[in-house]
């Protein structure tokens, strides 16, 4: 048997390849919408991909399910547990509790285990060419290393009321029946690692085992004493803001996600041909550069996305929503290929539409974004006191520590909550993050969206260290009295 996992450190997201070796066959399960990846490897291993199959309706990325078996032909599997509302709208065949997948010499069982989503599964994996008993346990977004799948998305995020209790309530049923019951050494390979708002305290291995996680794992004296309010009360606990992207990635994924089809090289756009988009409002160019080159200067109207395909998806989906707008994306990329490469990050999270690329914005429009430095924060209130300072940090980091007067709203929220913002003609925002990162997604974002923006410079921790500055004694130098 062979297992490869598939990791994607934008969005700490694992995907997994399951091939039979005798046979040739191969199983994706929980793919992303670029599959390029999934082709090559199973090309490399000399394999053809018969089956692909998703553990639930993903909220953080747009799943492959369809676009892969589209490309090869194979039997796409997906839950038809959860009731009447959790049902997938795409063709593909409903898997329930105790239904199996075979595999060549390898057997699939999906098991139910409800609890992060109401119709989520995770596979139980049998090499049967040495046991007849499971060895592997994909456990999609219920069991994590060190943690267990939030079950307060779906009212954060969908738009549920108070779904969480019952999710919660599922999830410890799930745990004492679906995973404790089985053997300590069966292997365990979960659907995100840390990094992942789909858990609180997400650990960073890539698999753990059952007997590990019950002798180890924050839950475990709560399953082994019985107590399911206080896994309940600890579970809620602390939760991260759930990005605004994700209600969309819901929708998408339980309808069925676009197809693709193979994607071409992207051209490279003559700036003259850029010049025209951006007065005419029909292109957008995303700036791939450092925060520090960003503050230097960019072109007006720019989103974010630092750091290029590393985090495109992540940055791209908390600064553009596709569903509000459709204006094609012009990338900062050096050559077709790394253009390429942040399309493919971009297309994980409904980000479809890109037009192109520019190697330099030379000959483009340019404008230096505002800042205001930590020793003129005062100031800058007082002369304008219709300021508004954001700190769009998450709301635990927020709560261990802020700005005096700054109103919290998370960077993954801010372009879709305006509710929760000034109107745009009553004064500057004045933003903020831990170190100016998520900062420089954020402003981007809100000054396309026409909002008065001054960035605090150095962000929290600039103004952290310069207020301590600030409040630390001075010792007097030599001859500095006289």
């Amino acid at each position: 048997m062979l297992l490869e996992r598939i990791y994607d450190e934008d969005l700490a997201q694992a995907s997994y390849l399951i091939g039979c070796q005798a046979t040739g066959e191969a199983l994706v399960v929980d793919p992303r919408r670029d599959i390029r990846q999934y082709l090559e490897l199973a090309a490399h291993h000399g394999m053809r991909i018969t089956a692909v199959a998703e553990t639930h309706i993903h909220a953080d990325f747009l799943s492959g399910t369809r676009e892969l078996a589209a490309a090869t032909g194979a039997t796409a599997y997906v839950s038809g547990e959860g009731g009447e509302d959790w049902q997938y709208g795409f063709e593909a065949q409903r898997l329930h509790d105790g239904d199996t997948v075979a595999l060549g010499n390898i057997t699939i069982t999906a098991r139910h285990t409800p609890g992060h989503t109401p119709e989520h599964l995770s596979y139980l994996v049998t090499d049967g060419a040495f046991t007849d008993e499971p060895g592997y346990y994909l456990t999609g977004d219920f069991v994590f290393s060190g943690d267990v799948g939030r079950p307060d998305l779906l009212d954060e995020a969908a738009g549920g009321q108070d779904t969480r209790f019952l999710g919660a309530k599922q999830l410890f049923a799930s745990l004492k029946d679906a995973f404790l019951t089985l053997p300590d050494h069966v292997q365990v390979y979960p659907g995100h690692g840390a990094g992942s708002a789909c858990g609180k305290a997400l650990g960073a291995l890539p698999a753990t085992t059952v007997g590990y996680e019950r002798k180890y794992s924050w839950w475990a004296q709560y399953l082994a004493n019985d107590d399911e309010q206080g896994f309940i009360d600890e579970l809620l606990a602390g939760q991260p803001d759930a990005h605004a992207y994700f209600a969309r990635m819901k929708r998408q994924n339980k309808t069925g996600p676009a197809l693709l089809g193979e994607l071409s090289e992207l051209r490279r756009l003559e700036v003259t041909e850029i010049v025209r988009g951006l007065e005419a409002g029909t292109l957008v160019v995303v700036d791939t550069r450092s925060p520090d080159e960003v503050h230097l200067g960019t072109v007006p109207g720019a989103l974010a996305v630092p750091g290029g395909a590393a985090k495109a998806a992540t940055y791209g989906a908390w600064g553009y929503d596709p569903e509000a707008e459709d204006t094609p994306l012009v990338l900062l990329a050096p050559d077709a290929e790394a253009a390429g490469e942040i399309r493919e990050h971009l297309v994980r999270v409904g980000v479809d539409t890109v037009a192109g690329y520019t190697p330099t914005f030379e000959g483009l429009p340019h404008v230096v974004p505002s800042t205001v430095a930590p020793a003129a924060l005062e100031s800058f209130l007082a002369e304008h006191q219709d300021a508004v300072l954001v700190d769009v940090r998450n709301r635990t980091e927020h709560a261990e520590g802020h700005v005096p007067g700054s109103a919290q709203l998370n960077v993954g929220k801010v372009i879709f909550h305006p509710d929760q913002l000034p109107a745009k003609d009553t004064g500057p925002l004045v933003t903020y993050c831990q170190s100016g990162l998520r900062n420089t997604v954020a402003a981007a974002a809100l000054r396309r969206a026409g909002y008065d923006v001054v960035e605090l410079e150095g962000s929290y921790s600039g103004w952290s260290a310069w207020n301590a500055q600030q409040n630390t004694p001075q010792t007097e130098t030599a001859g500095a009295a006289r």
